[in-house]
């Protein structure tokens, strides 16, 4: 464990002594915030409309429903924004995991140290969920703000349980791009072409419900169930559900095995 918790510390230190990590952060707040302003902008129209027209919300389309409130008609748009950008950040984060130690030719004199392979793979990964976690939180400010600034007729701006949730959710989904990623990032010494594959895996993964409806049953079932789009969505609802975090858990377990089998064939190799 101690070794494995070095390993993590030295990842985490590498990542904020590097250009990427500011560059996604940077990238993160950029976008969000101006995703965020949109949908404050969106949701300051609705509501005036609502209020100006005989019959108020009732005379709305259902569509504009969720601007009702700050959570489903702010909040749960910008998670839908995070995941997006997530999905772009992660591979950039988790390709020099380990192809950057191929590439230096550092990967071989990690293996002869006293440190196990399964040391290496959790370290490792840790300190890339933590860098994950730390992205994710730059994000933090916008519902704080809502908190201090918003009000309803509850006197609650946020549904904090809802945003708990989805952030819930999205930390599952950038950590199981990182395992995806770090597996990928020991297959080769590119960085690039882990980065690239990564992208490639996850998107077809979190699009796999698109071609759902096309099949017959029971594919269209498993295809759906299998998709990480369908496993987030309840969750990133406010929903609680415990199916969505087992099945990400045992994603992330299988590919965390995967990456440690990779290491131990290279390390008899």
């Amino acid at each position: 464990m101690r070794n494995t918790l070095a390993i993590a510390k030295k990842e985490l230190a590498v990542y904020l002594t590097t250009p990427w990590a500011w560059v996604v952060f940077t990238g993160m707040a950029f976008i969000s915030s101006f995703f965020f302003i949109a949908s404050l902008l969106s949701f300051k129209q609705v509501q005036d409309t609502a209020r100006q027209i005989p019959g108020g919300w009732a005379q709305l389309p259902p569509d504009y429903q969720a601007f009702r409130n700050l959570t489903d008609g702010v909040v749960l748009n910008l998670f839908g924004v995070i995941l997006v950008v997530t999905l772009f950040a992660a591979p950039f984060l988790s390709m020099r995991l380990l192809a950057e130690e191929r590439r230096q030719k550092t990967f071989e004199l990690l293996m002869t140290t006293p440190t196990r392979a399964i040391d290496i793979v959790l370290g490792k990964y840790l300190g890339a969920v933590g860098i994950v976690v730390a992205t994710l939180s730059v994000t933090l400010v916008f519902p704080l703000i809502l908190t201090v600034l918003g009000s309803s007729e509850s006197g609650t701006a946020l549904e904090w349980t809802t945003v708990w949730l989805g952030y819930l959710a999205l930390v599952l989904w950038g950590a199981t791009c990182m395992a995806i990623g770090l597996f990928i990032s020991s297959l080769t010494e590119s960085q690039m072409v882990a980065a690239v594959i990564t992208f490639a895996v996850s998107m077809v993964w979190m699009l796999i419900r698109a071609i759902a409806p096309n099949a017959e049953e029971p594919t269209r079932s498993i295809l759906s169930y299998l998709s990480f789009d369908w496993q987030l969505q309840n969750l990133l609802k406010g929903v609680m559900d415990l199916k969505p975090i087992v099945f990400f858990s045992s994603v992330i377990a299988f590919f965390l095995l995967l990456t440690h089998r990779s290491i131990e064939a290279r390390r008899w190799t």
